[in-house]
């Protein structure tokens, strides 16, 4: 496919930190937020949770950009069971940061890309394994404080103040700030998305 006919990406998302991390691998593309129902009908199993959702919010775009590929993406962090998402508020997130201190959870991200017209959607998922170290009450007050995980799924950002929280990662560490990274250029690439390294051919 030659780069006068490679399709465009939009990034379905309003997260700063993944148009950050397309940026940092060279994929061009515009921000153009999807605005979907993340409560009714996603299923509880946390990989098809994240890629249900990622599904949604591509395909929320792909009527009025019918020429254009659309990426969707969604993530979690996935405790004892349970699906922790963005806290409600300061006294939320005080209570996941606690409950993670001391403990390993699971953060998935899923990503979707629909389109151009014609082709149908396409999803992954990855998992990443995080340990936390203990933490006193007033590291958790401290931290919550700086307002950095009012807007993170979790409670917090593995990219910022978070990262002082964190004593282990096992696996993609993009994955953790919400795009990962090495499962999504090979996506890009089946759909002719052009960044510095390819599109190379996968096994």
């Amino acid at each position: 496919m030659s780069d006068n006919t490679r399709p465009h990406l939009i990034l379905a998302s309003a997260s700063p930190r993944r148009t950050e991390l397309l940026t940092l691998i060279g994929v061009e593309h515009t921000v153009l937020p999807a605005h979907v129902d993340e409560t009714i009908g996603v299923p509880d199993e946390p990989g098809a949770h994240v890629c249900t959702l990622a599904e949604r919010k591509a395909l929320a775009l792909t009527d009025s950009y019918p020429g254009s590929v659309v990426l969707g993406a969604d993530t979690i962090v996935f405790h004892d069971g349970d699906i922790l998402g963005k806290p409600r508020d300061s006294a939320h997130a005080r209570e996941l940061v606690r409950r993670l201190a001391g403990s390993s959870h699971e953060v998935y991200s899923g990503v979707a890309l629909a389109g151009p017209e014609g082709c149908r959607v396409r999803s992954v998922f990855e998992v990443t394994r995080v340990k936390f170290r203990e933490l006193d009450e007033e590291d958790v007050r401290h931290y919550v404080a700086t307002g950095e995980p009012l807007d993170k799924a979790g409670a917090y950002g593995i990219q910022g103040y978070g990262a002082t929280l964190v004593e282990k990662v096992d696996g993609c560490y993009f994955n953790v700030m919400g795009l990962p990274l090495a499962r999504l250029v090979r996506i890009l690439a089946e759909r002719g998305i052009a960044y510095p390294f390819g599109p190379l051919q996968w096994s």
